[in-house]
């Protein structure tokens, strides 16, 4: 790995030594040498929350933090990036809490704490946490079971519950682009209003269409859900038959997806509704197989971040690619993932493995993304 010494200059007025000089030419013949084409793997020292660069976050760049301890490394892997786009914003927080059950099924209490905490340590305005979970459970249960009305009144945040919110909180959006949903879909206000979006996913195989749940797919939670999946109205489930058509405030938003066979690509065009300042993978523990609430979790000892939700799940499949994963994750080429295709195609973010910067602050975390970068080169 280099270390950037772009910034190293001699004092004013200082005269070089010989071997000063000649191993300055070294260096720059070195440096010469590598090839344009591969993207950088950089150690980086960390500054302090306040002092990052009010700038948004390059495309491509994702820093890498190896820990067990989210506490820490969701703080590192944010500072690795700096870039501060959340000063003087109100955030809206996108969880992902679709069942009432640990990490890495949904978000882990640490995760969610060391962000806010960052969040405002980087000078955020206010931070609302808005969130729906599985279309057939109550999202109000959910966060109760997992403690998150406590957390965010000890941490002083609000709450607003997708599943409970009135028609009006809702806009119908049908982006260009988002060809493959017959008459787009209902996305919420707090959402399409907000002054900054963060979002917190996980590292995890999907065994419902998605093939794997990381940061496009956790959009899918902002969706409303439509009738099929709200009791009474169940008995509607699986018929196609309606009694709603496409367009009304009712009709059956993610029925129409999880039965399409271009799911995986539905999935990448609800991205076009928002663009996340930053996006924190929690890669702690990973569904390695399964999912999205049970598998095998392997020990994947990762904290990503960045904002380029291509950059972010692409390096999260190639994690997922060291851990003996499935078939659909390992056979096709990473950018031939539909998600992540799909998403490139759209422009949510880069388009090849060649643009994505990896940046991390130790030996392991250099180490680790040493292996990264040859499976993303690799494809």
């Amino acid at each position: 790995m280099l270390d950037d010494n772009r910034d190293r200059q001699p004092p004013e007025g200082k005269l070089l030594s010989r071997r000063e000089f000649l191993k300055g030419i070294s260096l720059v013949g070195a440096l010469a040498l590598i090839p344009s084409f591969l993207y950088s793997c950089i150690r980086q020292e960390q500054p302090t929350p306040q002092l990052l660069p009010s700038l948004p976050i390059p495309a491509g760049r994702v820093s890498l933090v190896r820990t067990r301890n989210r506490m820490e490394g969701v703080r590192r892997a944010i500072k690795l990036l700096q870039c501060n786009p959340v000063q003087g914003k109100a955030v809206v927080l996108k969880p992902n809490y679709n069942f009432p059950l640990p990490a890495p099924c949904c978000t882990h209490d640490d995760t969610v704490r060391s962000l806010i905490q960052t969040l405002r340590e980087m000078g955020t305005t206010h931070i609302t946490m808005a969130e729906r979970s599985w279309c057939e459970i109550s999202t109000r249960r959910v966060l109760e079971e997992m403690g998150i009305f406590n957390l965010a009144e000890e941490l002083d945040i609000d709450i607003v519950n997708l599943q409970e919110t009135e028609p009006d909180e809702w806009v119908h959006l049908h982006p260009n682009g988002s060809q493959h949903w017959n008459n787009g879909f209902e996305f919420p206000r707090v959402y399409h209003e907000a002054q900054s979006i963060v979002q917190t996913c996980l590292l995890k195989t999907h065994g419902m269409g998605g093939n794997f749940t990381m940061s496009l797919k956790n959009a899918v939670g902002m969706l409303r859900p439509g009738p099929d999946y709200t009791p009474p109205l169940n008995e509607w489930r699986g018929t196609g038959n309606w009694p709603w058509g496409r367009g009304h405030p009712y009709y059956p938003w993610l029925g129409e997806m999880h039965r399409s066979p271009h799911i995986r690509k539905m999935i990448a065009e609800i991205n076009l509704a928002y663009k996340p300042d930053i996006v924190v993978l929690d890669g702690v523990d990973a569904f390695v197989t399964g999912g999205p609430t049970e598998g095998k979790v392997a020990a994947t000892n990762v904290i990503l971040a960045g904002s380029d939700r291509v950059a972010i799940d692409a390096v999260g499949v190639a994690i997922l690619r060291l851990f003996d994963t499935t078939p659909a994750i390992s056979d096709d080429p990473i950018f031939e993932q539909e998600q992540i295709a799909r998403a490139a195609e759209l422009d949510l973010g880069i388009k090849t493995a060649n643009q994505i910067q990896l940046i991390t602050d130790d030996s392991k975390g250099e180490a680790f993304a040493a292996q990264i970068r040859d499976i993303l080169l690799k494809g």
